[in-house]
């Protein structure tokens, strides 16, 4: 087979697997999110009362990798 052959062939499948992809690919479009379409705007809080503090057990714990490191260090 001739290289200028060769070389056809594979253009051509080359851009046949790349209109393939691109027949493939598909997308969603853009869509404003209105209010008629039941989403929620804002998240609801569910008790705006009850305040989030620190863990002392979290707290604790990082303590004592923090002092794990420095002890290799």
């Amino acid at each position: 087979m001739k290289l200028a052959i060769a070389r056809s062939v594979f253009l051509v499948a080359a851009l046949g697997l790349a209109s393939l992809a691109v027949a493939a690919w598909q997308e969603p479009d853009l869509q404003v999110l209105s209010a008629e379409k039941n989403y929620c705007p804002l998240p609801v809080k569910a008790h705006p009362q009850v305040q989030v503090g620190p863990d002392e057990d979290l707290l604790l714990f990082l303590f004592g990798l923090s002092q794990g490191m420095a002890a290799r260090g």
